[in-house]
């Protein structure tokens, strides 16, 4: 598997999730779940998985919190940080996030689609005294145990466009995208032509249509 990222950033991205989950959560009161929403449809989810310099380690987790908060806040008034000497679930759970993240590349939205930062910051009790690869082994078996509709069925019916619309739409035939949806068909082996097709009439990337991009 190809990291996104040198393994020399990882404690930076680690530290920089863990400050940010922190202060959105701590500080600023965010419901844990609305934040991890922002943080994804803010567009810097998908920065930092890529391991974008300026956001893994650019700029502290204060900031990106900041920068998370004003693309839907854009008035919000920021309160001071309050420091401890003793880590907060909510670091622990972007610090650990941060790690299985990399270790994984699964998408920050894939896996809080499945496993939200609520739930994640409940496995503090347990695991913040282990080694992270307990943590990273048990989030990945509760990861791959969740069944999904694929993510062009997901897709489609989120835009309101039935399956004979989108074949109509996007010339892919339409048993083609039957045996997609089935999961008859493996549309990460699609060509990429015809993934093309479907993601410009659904108006997402390719990639959002791909059940493992990482693979």
């Amino acid at each position: 598997m190809i990291h996104a990222y040198s393994e020399s950033y990882l404690y930076d991205a680690k530290q920089n999730l863990a400050e940010c989950f922190d202060y959105a959560i701590s500080n600023c009161r965010f419901n844990a779940d609305i934040f991890s929403r922002l943080f994804v449809q803010s567009g810097y989810a998908d920065k930092f998985e890529r391991g974008n310099p300026a956001i893994v380690s650019g700029i502290s987790g204060i900031e990106l919190a900041q920068e998370i908060i004003m693309y839907a806040y854009m008035n919000y008034k920021f309160p001071k940080k309050i420091f401890s000497e003793e880590r907060s679930e909510f670091y622990w759970a972007g610090w650990a996030l941060a790690e299985y993240q990399w270790v994984t590349c699964r998408r920050f939205k894939d896996i809080f689609s499945r496993i939200p930062l609520s739930e994640i910051v409940t496995m503090y009790s347990v695991y913040h005294e282990m080694d992270i690869g307990h943590f990273i082994e048990d989030i990945n078996k509760k990861y791959m145990s969740v069944t999904q509709e694929i993510h062009l069925k997901t897709i489609r019916e989120n835009r309101g466009i039935s399956q004979v619309e989108l074949a109509a739409l996007s010339g892919v035939k339409l048993r083609s995208i039957q045996m997609y949806e089935q999961k008859v068909n493996d549309i990460d082996k699609a060509q990429a032509r015809t993934l093309y097709k479907l993601s410009r009439v659904l108006g997402c990337s390719i990639e959002d249509l791909l059940e493992n991009p990482e693979l």
